[in-house]
This record gives structure tokens, C-alpha cells and sequence, in this order.
């Protein structure tokens, strides 16, 4: 490399994430970071409708004006009748369809959704204190447990769990007021990405219910349907799917993860053999499950990465993990990110794209800490914002190197 000041042509395309109108970090702070790409959604449409170009253009043209671009869909959310393959689900792949079409009209071409039952990403504690005094995202298996055991009271429960487990799962539930098992209770149920449903726990008892007899290989064979179908239309307009791996990577609620190991994502790429059939690359989501070599799944689908969302977990002995600082914790980022510059490096040369990123979640700090929690856990500014200059700074060290 000539210089420091030439190695930014060569890192990995800075993204962030923007969840719309209601998001309290303005698209003005999160340019002043060093974004180029902004990962974004229409929340405000309900899963399974259709994405008109009219909301497409608006969003788009909000987020051009504050000096970024839009190159992201994150997500285009997959439905839960196209998951069980039930109710309305022609309907909504129909409109997957048409929604795609109208994305990459507009320019936006790399669209990330996830396959996972019923919940998102699953977390026990929101705000768990760490030493230095900010706080972070937490899953505790006792806690998880007391969940579903007192709460929401899930048939069969306590065989997930072990004695420790369960012994723990009773204590904490006794320690928690009414008002903090409820505040408990919407902290698991209702953090789905830019929005809130308000579900109720009869609300995700029906939908459990809706997966009686749906093991691992029907979840399987029913992502294999939804790609067949919508992956040759992406092709086709030039988009690119990206499935996000399971958060964590391993059931939860009784139900099958089909999306957290080398294998898993072996068998997803050969449903559909082609460049529209993606995986956007959570180190952080990979690395909560002790199966998963980051790096190595990185050498087995480079060829199907154009995505990544870079954090760390780390794990603690009774099977509990945080989120760790971006370049701490049990991935190792320096590795990782080597390998996503060699990967970009080769595509260049070819006259391809760059590999666009996210620091993904960050802890709350400083100045944040004061603020009202924010309806997006993860996703306060300042802890993102560090991650981002770390991750930049390990890129130009990488380069320099």
C-alpha cells in the first residue's frame, strides 16, 4: 500500500444500520461515522404484503439526501405461513416476488431476511452490566428457561434444560417482581427488528402451535420451496438473497434452527446454485454456538458473501453468552476480517463489487446510557460507532501490514 490515505479505497464498504422515521439515531449521526451504505427496511409494512416502488423511492431518496445510499434490504421479512407453508402463503411468496422485482428497479439489490420460527433473535437480559459500567445484550439459559417453563408455560419445557438449568430457572423467576417478569416477558417476545407487535403470550402459544409436527427437515424442505421459487426471480432483476444465520444458533422454544452450522449452510446453498442464493455473514450470531469456526465457514461460502455483520460473543461455563467488545471475545476478528479483504481483493481485480458491512450491535456507553432505552436493543449509537472505527482501524492495519 502507497499510503494510509490510499488504503481506504481497499477496506470494505462501511454500512450501518437505520431503522426509518422512528429510529432515535438520526441518519445525520450515523453519516458522521464514516457510513456509506445504510442497511434499512419499510418496517411499517406488515410481514407477507407487497413493497410498492412508491415507499421504495421514499425511503431511498431520504436516505440519498442525508449523503448515503440504500444497498441493503435488511430484511425483507419472510412470513410465517411461507415458513409452516400454511394459510396465506402463496399470496405472500407472490408478493416476495413482486417486492424484489420492485427493489432492484430501484437499484437496491441485496436483500437479507431469515428463516427462523416464530421469534427473532433471542435474548434474556437487554441491559446487562459489564465492568467497566455499559451494558450489552445477554442469553442465559436459566433465565431462558424460567421463560418458558413459569411464563409461557410450553409443554415439555423442562427436557431442554438441565438440573443446574432448572434450579437456576426457578430462582430467578422467584427473585423477579410482577413487574419485572412482565418487563422480563416483553423483553423475549417482543424485540422483532423495527417494530413491535405487541404479541401477547396466547399470541406466541398459537404460533408454536403452528409447528406441531414441523421438525428440522419439513422447516428444511419448506426453505428449499420458498428459494426455488424466489431465487430464479432474483436472479433474473439482479438481486442477491442473503439468509441470516439462526440467533443463536441452536433451538430454542422446542423448535428446529435449520440455519446455524457448516452443514446447515451447506445444504441451503445447494437449494438454489447461484449468486442470488447468499448468506449474509453474522460473525456474531455464528459465534454464540461453540460448533461454529468462523473462518472456516468464511473459506467455505466466500463465493456467497457479499454481506456481513462483524461482532463478537463471548461465552461463560453454565452455557450463557454477551456480547463482547467488536474486536474481543471468541471470533477472531483479526482472521475474519483478512479473509473478507482477500475475498473483496480477488473481486475487484475481476471488475466485481466491494463486500459491504455492519458493525453489528453495540454496547450502550457513555452519553447513551442517560438516554431512555431505545425500542431497538443493540442498537444505540455510540457503541456502534466504536465498533465501526475499530474495525476500520483493524482493516487499515491489515492493509498497511
Amino acid at each position: 500500500m502507497d499510503s494510509q490515505k490510499d488504503c481506504g479505497k481497499y477496506f470494505l464498504e462501511n454500512g450501518f444500520r437505520w431503522y426509518g422515521e422512528n429510529d432515535p439515531v438520526p441518519l445525520s449521526y450515523i453519516r458522521q461515522a464514516g457510513t456509506e451504505n445504510i442497511f434499512s427496511s419499510l418496517h411499517g409494512i406488515p410481514y407477507g404484503e407487497l413493497w410498492p416502488k412508491s415507499e421504495i423511492k421514499k425511503l431511498k431518496k431520504k436516505i440519498s439526501d442525508a449523503g448515503m445510499r440504500w444497498g441493503v434490504v435488511e430484511s425483507l421479512p419472510v412470513s410465517e405461513d411461507i415458513k409452516t407453508r400454511s394459510g396465506d402463503y402463496v399470496r405472500h411468496i407472490s408478493n416476495y416476488k413482486k417486492s424484489m422485482e420492485n427493489l432492484a428497479a430501484c437499484g437496491i439489490r441485496d436483500i437479507i431476511y431469515n428463516f427462523m420460527p416464530v421469534l427473532d433473535w433471542v435474548r434474556t437480559d437487554l441491559h446487562f452490566k459489564l465492568p467497566d459500567g455499559s451494558t450489552c445484550l445477554r442469553y442465559d439459559p436459566a433465565q431462558f428457561a424460567a421463560f418458558e417453563i413459569f411464563i409461557l408455560k410450553r409443554k415439555g419445557a423442562e427436557q431442554s434444560y438441565t438440573a443446574a438449568q432448572l434450579k437456576g430457572a426457578q430462582k430467578f423467576y422467584a427473585s423477579l417482581s410482577p413487574k419485572k417478569r412482565k418487563e422480563f416477558e416483553r423483553a423475549i417476545i417482543d424485540v422483532f427488528p423495527g417494530c413491535k407487535m405487541g404479541l401477547s403470550i396466547a399470541d406466541v402459544r398459537k404460533m408454536l402451535a403452528a409447528y406441531d409436527g414441523i421438525g428440522p427437515d419439513d422447516l428444511r424442505e419448506n426453505l428449499k420451496l420458498f428459494l426455488r421459487e424466489v431465487a430464479p426471480v432474483a436472479e433474473e432483476c439482479g438481486a442477491r438473497l442473503s439468509i441470516h444465520p439462526d440467533d443463536p444458533p441452536f433451538p430454542v422454544l422446542g423448535l428446529p434452527r435449520i440455519a446455524s452450522s457448516l452443514e446447515d449452510f451447506k445444504k441451503i446453498m445447494k437449494f438454489y446454485d447461484s449468486p442470488a442464493n447468499s448468506i449474509a455473514f453474522c460473525t456474531g450470531s455464528l459465534s454464540a454456538g461453540r460448533h461454529n469456526d468462523i473462518p472456516k465457514m468464511l473459506d467455505a461460502f466466500k463465493d456467497r458473501v457479499f454481506v456481513a455483520h462483524l461482532r463478537s460473543t463471548e461465552h461463560e461455563a453454565d452455557g450463557s453468552f454477551y456480547e463482547a467488545g467488536h474486536l474481543e471475545g471468541s471470533v477472531p476478528m483479526r482472521k475474519v476480517v483478512k479473509k473478507l479483504l482477500e475475498i473483496q481483493r480477488k473481486r475487484l481485480a475481476n471488475g466485481g463489487e466491494r463486500i459491504v458491512f455492519r458493525p453489528d450491535h453495540g454496547r450502550d456507553m457513555a452519553d447513551d446510557l442517560s438516554k431512555p432505552p431505545t425500542a431497538n436493543p443493540g442498537y444505540s449509537y455510540i457503541g456502534r460507532m466504536k465498533g465501526m472505527a475499530e474495525l476500520r482501524g483493524l482493516q487499515c492495519g491489515l492493509l498497511n501490514g
